[in-house]
């Protein structure tokens, strides 16, 4: 008998964002994924199993876009009068704290565990280090910014110049970047925020780190006007003459793109995501032709602020937008099938992540990220299309199970590195005490 540490029995398993097989075994080992078969129990003796019977196991979902440290605001921002950005968000970033940071890092951390995001990439925001120790803990994967501005007439909490904010960062990456299953990126905030010199060192810092730098890009057309009136041409194109772009270069939301933007997307290998609840306010992406042109895309949920951290919602929203823009005035129900959106979410993540072959399918060598769906339901049960029931009914209190790196993080909707009752007792104290 060959040993693994963790023997998931008798599941069927989404081992691609197109492929299932039924009533298979997966065996782990050191991280990885040694094995996905039938009667796999024959050939391992396991640390530990975990019964598949009546569960669908697949890769775990990555949230290629989300706010830790805007995690507090959920239910403030819908409805709230535009630019939220300055409005709402800003003034609230400018008032974390340590404390604050650390329990918007819990409470995230909680809710992507319970709703099957077993990876994300955090935008940036304050006192990281302490949002980095949280998911540290919490066994999840994930990568960390600073959020780093240097415009004049920021708060006087945030402010800083060129050389603070990448400071900030250097400090991070230095404590935190390969520690348990976390990444430090380097970010831009908002390149209307950031100064020529701001770009050069965060792109030169991230270069010689070897590790990705993150922008918020063409997110509206305010932004895009900035960067036209600021410079004279549009955001993707100014980062090309700053020689920023390139495959360790993640462009957030990415939806009012030029032709020549494009093009240069693809060309220099950049990566980008889509926020579909978010990005529904502003604008809708060409994400066909993205696909159709090899870019890397993936989904994100742009942080709790905007509808919570279910990449499930984020999907299905996905979805209803691509077909009645892309999808109806083409005569097209399939332009963006599920099989397409999985693979999104699955393997753009992964790229979003730096991790292109090693996450978003179910296959020796693999990392070890899964999670497993309760498909003993009414609303899930019975089913002619387990991958299409996945798009169009599983919700995030479906997921049953997580493994990370082949830890297990949740058994049966028990959440097993965080204590959740804790959590949610200090989350509740917050609100009442905002209240008043």
């Amino acid at each position: 008998m060959q040993k693994c540490d963790l023997l998931i029995k008798g599941a069927d398993v989404l081992i691609n964002s197109g492929e299932l097989r039924e009533n298979v075994d997966i065996a782990i080992a050191d991280g990885r994924i040694l094995a996905v078969d039938a009667d796999l129990a024959k050939q391992y003796e396991a640390g530990e199993t975990i019964d598949g019977r009546y569960k669908l196991f697949m890769p775990g979902l990555v949230d290629s876009h989300m706010h830790t440290g805007q995690q507090l605001l959920k239910g403030l921002v819908l409805d709230a009068k535009p630019i939220i950005w300055t409005r709402v968000m800003l003034p609230f970033e400018s008032t974390l704290t340590p404390e604050k940071m650390r329990l918007s890092a819990q409470a995230a951390a909680l809710e992507m565990i319970k709703s099957g995001t077993a990876g994300f990439i955090d935008a940036g925001s304050y006192f990281m280090e302490d949002a980095a120790a949280v998911y540290e803990k919490s066994g999840l994967r994930g990568a960390l910014s600073y959020s780093t501005m240097d415009e004049e007439g920021l708060p006087e909490s945030i402010a800083m110049d060129a050389n603070e904010a990448v400071r900030r960062t250097d400090s991070l990456f230095d404590a935190f970047h390969g520690k348990g299953n976390l990444k430090v990126y380097y970010s831009l905030r908002a390149l209307n925020s950031c100064s020529n010199r701001l770009v050069e060192l965060e792109a030169e810092h991230a270069k010689d780190r070897n590790t990705m730098l993150q922008a918020h890009m063409n997110e509206y057309m305010g932004e895009v006007n900035g960067i036209l009136e600021r410079e004279g041409m549009r955001p993707y194109e100014y980062l090309e003459k700053m020689q920023v772009l390139g495959g360790n270069f993640l462009g957030a939301h990415s939806l009012i793109l030029t032709g020549r933007e494009k093009e240069l997307v693809r060309d220099r290998g950049v990566k980008v995501c889509h926020c579909p609840f978010s990005n529904c306010g502003k604008a809708v992406p060409d994400t066909p032709q993205l696909l159709e042109m090899g870019i890397p895309v993936g989904l994100g949920t742009d942080g709790a602020a905007h509808g919570g951290l279910s990449l499930w919602n984020e999907m299905k929203i996905f979805r209803s937008v691509m077909n009645i823009i892309h999808g109806v005035p083409n005569r097209n129900p399939k332009v963006m099938p599920a099989e397409t959106i999985l693979r999104m979410v699955l393997e753009g993540g992964a790229a979003a992540l730096g991790e292109e072959g090693q996450l978003g399918r179910v296959e020796a060598g693999y990392k070890a990220d899964l999670i497993g769906i309760d498909m003993n339901q009414p609303h899930l049960c019975p089913t002619g299309d387990q991958i299409h029931t996945l798009l169009e009914c599983v919700n995030a209190g479906d997921v049953s199970d997580m493994v990370v790196g082949g830890r297990v993080l949740m058994k049966n909707r028990t959440v097993l590195t965080l204590d959740e009752e804790r959590i949610l007792y200090e989350s509740r104290k917050y609100m009442e005490e905002t209240k008043h």
